[in-house]
């Protein structure tokens, strides 16, 4: 991939971007985190982008993790992470800083987005009992407050895009008692993106995309189908991280969103690229 003269067709694009007016009345679901988190420029580029979205006339949600941040925070306090099935074992004193920690990162995303123009409001799955979950059991075992959502209620997401709000979502939800639990932000953003009928959703992360050869960037695949993706898994060619990713791809599709992309978010400009160029940088499965 030629990242430069991308870069250069990018800049050309933003340059057009004042005269294009969508006016579309389209949801975007963006799942924001990994290596795409760090450093305070890629920060800004990727919510410059969401900005310019917005401006065009797209409706933007944003779901965002913050693993990362996270382990940091447990290093310091003399906790060690530990992870089943890549989801956080989480007790009692590790949902507290969960918490705290994906409300830091919230905020920061808010004040950001504020600073560039883009009202925002940020809010977790708990706030008007947006994300509904029961305690999830992988491979049958107990590992703590984890929580796989069973409902989206989108009053409180639905208000705020109505009032000219971008909704900032941290991955926190409550059950039946409750009481609080960890979601896993890739699912959380599939679950949004389809209760709100998302014709987009985005997942920013720091691979190429879907590739034949997972070490091979050259063998990305620009579009699959469902029924490709489901070839792919069945195959065995789609391993580690990219397997329960490409799991909700799956499920989001079939669940009535237009289009899932896995996009690269190191690149500049990359949601952008994708959206209103040819030149397809990430992976995009359709029906």
């Amino acid at each position: 991939m030629d990242i430069e003269l991308l870069l250069k067709e990018s800049k050309i694009m933003l340059d057009e971007f004042p005269k294009i007016n969508i006016n579309s009345d389209k949801i975007i679901v963006v799942k924001y985190g990994g290596s795409t988190m760090t450093g305070d420029s890629q920060k800004k580029g990727i919510i410059n982008d969401l900005t310019l979205l917005k401006k065009m006339g797209f409706k933007i949600i944003v779901v965002h993790g913050g693993g990362k941040e996270i382990n940091k925070w447990l290093e310091k306090v003399g906790m060690q992470s530990k992870f089943v099935n890549g989801l956080r074992v989480t007790d009692e004193q590790t949902i507290e800083i969960v918490e705290m920690v994906l409300s830091k990162v919230n905020k920061e995303i808010v004040q950001i987005m504020e600073s560039i123009g883009m009202k925002a409001v940020g809010v977790s799955g708990k706030d008007g009992g947006t994300f509904k979950v029961k305690k999830r059991y992988p491979d049958g075992l107990d590992i703590g407050y984890v929580g796989e959502i069973i409902n989206v209620d989108t009053s409180l997401i639905n208000t705020l895009l109505d009032n000219g709000f971008t909704p900032i979502i941290s991955p926190i939800g409550i059950n039946e008692e409750y009481k609080t639990f960890n979601i896993n932000a890739d699912d959380a953003a599939c679950a949004v993106a389809t209760a709100v009928n998302a014709d987009n959703l985005v997942f920013l992360t720091d691979i190429d995309g879907v590739c034949q050869d997972p070490k091979d960037s050259s063998t990305l695949i620009p579009e699959l189908t469902v029924n490709e993706a489901k070839q792919l898994l069945d195959s065995g060619k789609a391993a580690g991280g990219m397997l329960p990713k490409l799991m909700n791809c799956i499920d989001a599709v079939e669940n009535g969103v237009s289009r899932v992309h896995i996009l690269d978010g190191r690149i500049q400009h990359s949601l952008l690229l994708e959206f209103f160029t040819n030149k397809k940088i990430g992976t995009m499965i359709l029906n």
